[in-house]
């Protein structure tokens, strides 16, 4: 896949058949555009070229912290997989803000990015204050000389599938099942491993404590998950159970993301870990006691252990 950063870096391609979008997430719904993107391609002898921006557009138009189901990085890895030709990465700037719809689909999109025929979401805004639509496409591919496809939207067990849909599932009920069905994977999560206070060593239950890669990436609601670990030093399909939140047997302050692997001897400090999650286990509590804590994280290894057999034999 070619990558492309920056306007500057983008070269001309008039077999382009594209689509625009942030793409947080490249969820079900999102797949299901690429899936039809890469159709067109094909059938028209072009590329697939995904046109997408950093920051995200909020941030800059609203002055707000946005959380991200994916970094840039990530999203660009995962347009890859899915076989896209080209993805566009265009700096979201306050001056590209102010940029209508008819001079981002003339200036940028056929000029710039060359424009055999675009696919849309249903509901999909773009240009100075999301004045685009479907519409407005239509009006211009006729005068421009390009087609317009637009997708219905996708649903998962009766919910529409959406960015902030999935973000709000993670955050105020860590339904990390639901978030994978809508993904199409699971709800992954990086970050480098740093040294804690060691407590869960001296209680027989040693933990990789993280520090997420991203400041603003979606952490799900504080409590124990069963998890898989992707790292350097891990064997492949490494199984843990996470714990996120405060520790507040401990009485510790703060966020902490830490996750105790099974069956694993060795130290990762300074290690990138990405973090699959499996299940959520249950909300976090604070016990009367360090011998009440690990029996109930006895407990938990042996649900989240069965949890990690059930997807290994139904993957």
């Amino acid at each position: 896949m070619i990558r492309e950063y920056g306007l500057d870096q983008v070269s001309k391609d008039d077999r382009s058949v594209v689509t625009v979008g942030t793409f947080d997430g490249v969820h079900v719904g999102h797949q299901a555009i690429l899936r039809y993107l890469q159709q067109r391609a094909e059938t028209q002898a072009g590329q697939s070229v995904v046109v997408s921006f950093d920051p995200h557009p909020r941030e800059v138009v609203h002055g707000e912290a946005v959380p991200l189901l994916t970094t840039i990085e990530e999203r660009s890895d995962v347009m890859e997989r899915l076989g896209i030709d080209r993805f566009i990465v265009i700096a979201f700037s306050e001056a590209f803000s102010k940029l209508d719809a008819e001079a981002f689909v003339e200036q940028v999109l056929v000029e710039q990015v060359g424009l055999k025929e675009i696919v849309i979401g249903y509901d999909h805004g773009f240009g100075r204050g999301r004045e685009g639509d479907s519409d407005l496409l239509e009006r211009l591919g006729a005068r421009l000389g390009f087609a317009v496809d637009v997708i219905p939207p996708q649903a998962v067990d009766e919910h529409v599938v959406s960015s902030t849909e999935i973000r709000t599932r993670l955050v105020e009920e860590g339904d990390v099942t639901l978030a994978a069905e809508m993904l199409g994977r699971p709800y992954r999560l990086t970050g480098t491993v740093i040294e804690g206070d060691k407590r869960g060593r001296a209680i027989g239950f040693p933990t990789a404590n993280l520090a997420v890669s991203h400041p603003r990436k979606v952490v799900p609601r504080r409590g124990v998950y069963a998890v898989r670990a992707r790292g350097a030093d891990l064997p492949v399909g490494q199984g843990g159970m996470m714990n996120i939140g405060q520790r507040p047997t401990f009485n510790s302050s703060g966020q902490h993301q830490e996750v105790h692997l099974f069956d694993y001897e060795g130290t990762l400090y300074g290690e990138e870990l990405r973090i699959e999650f499996v299940k959520r286990i249950r909300d976090e509590r604070q016990f009367d006691g360090i011998e009440a804590l690990k029996e109930q994280l006895s407990r938990d290894r042996v649900r989240c252990k069965a949890a990690l057999e059930t997807l290994s034999s139904t993957v």
